[in-house]
């Protein structure tokens, strides 16, 4: 009885409390502000691909025209316009005639930075000598104005002598924001102990050319003897990315290693970076082509690869989309079909990251005018990076 008595004192005593408590939670944080501060930032896991653009070929590059489309090119010749709901036409005529072997091909596309006015469009490809042989070359012509060819094509650019290896065609094109001038990579073409060293040499190189294709007269190799004077850096091995960076209008590659030592390069004028004298790779075979990672008058690279990604496309991630990862690289990888979120502190390399795994070999990537991830994936089409 009296453990009765208790409880029913007990709940009286309940019922005639005030019914203010103080509570001993804490506010859930406002996570989206704590995004937008830089104080949390994305997972890998908050990425969602949506495919944007359904095509099964390889698509070898890319970009946004001013009104939001896209213009790519199809690896084996063909160019297509596709449109805000993933549908596309092609241009028919004025195309260049490719060499569609190994990695040859209809490579990058790049508008003209007045293409609102001129309408003309860059393009660079492997391009075919009577016999066969080929080696890369860029030209440009006008998109028509009924879209469905191009008209007046001309080469600005063709790399030389022409060979039958089907590989290390490069090539990325960028405009160059401080000079408005045309810079594009070309690969070794295979002849890797002549080309990248010899400035008498095409291949192995970053080239810089006027929109015209007329060579700026401070170009780095103007004044040396029997130079290919649109040479703008040499001592490359493969390049497949160019872009610049959005705030230093800096100008960051990716370069294609051996076995391991795959890079990421800043392009300065008449610089050298090694190719192949200095190498963190080795032969596809596992023996040494150098003993050397490292040696005066050789650019060392901001970061490099071991083992490689195969790395193509790449792009620095502006905007408000993806909190927490602004200034850093997205790069595509042709090995392990992902891309690589590389994290950065100014030029260093902090952390990588790993997205859309097993997709697909990610050929190019851009930033979409909406702020969005977009890449180019071997047999999917176009995704845009959504976030959950």
């Amino acid at each position: 009885m009296r453990y009765l008595a208790f409880f029913c004192l007990l709940a009286l005593t309940a019922c005639n409390a005030s019914t203010e408590t103080t509570s001993t939670s804490k506010p859930v944080p406002d996570r989206a502000a704590a995004a937008a501060d830089g104080h949390m930032a994305l997972t890998p896991a908050a990425i969602n691909p949506v495919v944007a653009f359904e095509y099964e070929d390889i698509l070898w590059g890319f970009n946004f025209l001013p009104d939001g489309r896209m213009i790519a090119t199809d690896k084996s010749g063909k160019l297509l316009l596709v449109d805000k709901e993933g549908k596309s036409k092609e241009i028919t005529e004025g195309l260049p005639v490719v060499k569609d072997k190994g990695q040859g091909g209809l490579l990058d596309v790049l508008l003209s930075n007045d293409f609102a006015t001129d309408r003309m469009v860059y393009l660079t490809w492997s391009m075919p000598d009577d016999k066969e042989d080929a080696s890369t070359a860029v030209g440009r012509g006008r998109l028509a104005d009924d879209e469905a060819s191009l008209e007046n094509l001309e080469v600005l650019y063709q790399a030389g002598p022409p060979t039958d290896k089907p590989y290390h065609y490069g090539s990325r094109m960028a405009w160059g924001p401080k000079d408005g001038h045309l810079y594009f990579t070309i690969g070794d073409r295979g002849n890797r102990d002549e080309n990248p060293q010899d400035s008498t040499r095409d291949h192995g190189k970053v080239y810089r050319i006027a929109a015209d294709g007329s060579i700026p007269a401070d170009n780095p190799f103007v004044e040396f003897k029997n130079a290919k004077t649109a040479i703008f850096s040499y001592g490359h091995r493969n390049a497949q990315s160019l872009t610049i960076h959005p705030e230093t209008g800096e100008i960051w590659e990716t370069e294609h290693g051996p076995r391991g030592g795959d890079e990421i390069n800043i392009i300065e004028g008449g610089k050298n970076y090694g190719w192949p004298v200095i190498s963190y790779g080795i032969n596809y075979n596992g023996t040494q082509f150098t003993e050397l990672n490292g040696k005066a008058g050789m650019e060392q690279p901001v970061h490099y690869w071991v083992p490689s990604i195969a790395p193509s496309g790449m792009a620095f991630i502006t905007g408000d989309k993806y909190p927490g990862w602004e200034g850093d690289l997205v790069v595509g990888s042709l090995k392990f079909m992902r891309l690589q979120h590389v994290q950065l502190d100014g030029k260093n390399v902090v952390g990588e990251q790993k997205l859309i795994n097993n997709m697909g070999r990610v050929r190019d990537v851009r930033m979409g005018p909406d702020g969005y991830i977009y890449a180019s994936v071997e047999g999917e089409g176009i995704v845009r990076l959504e976030v959950e």
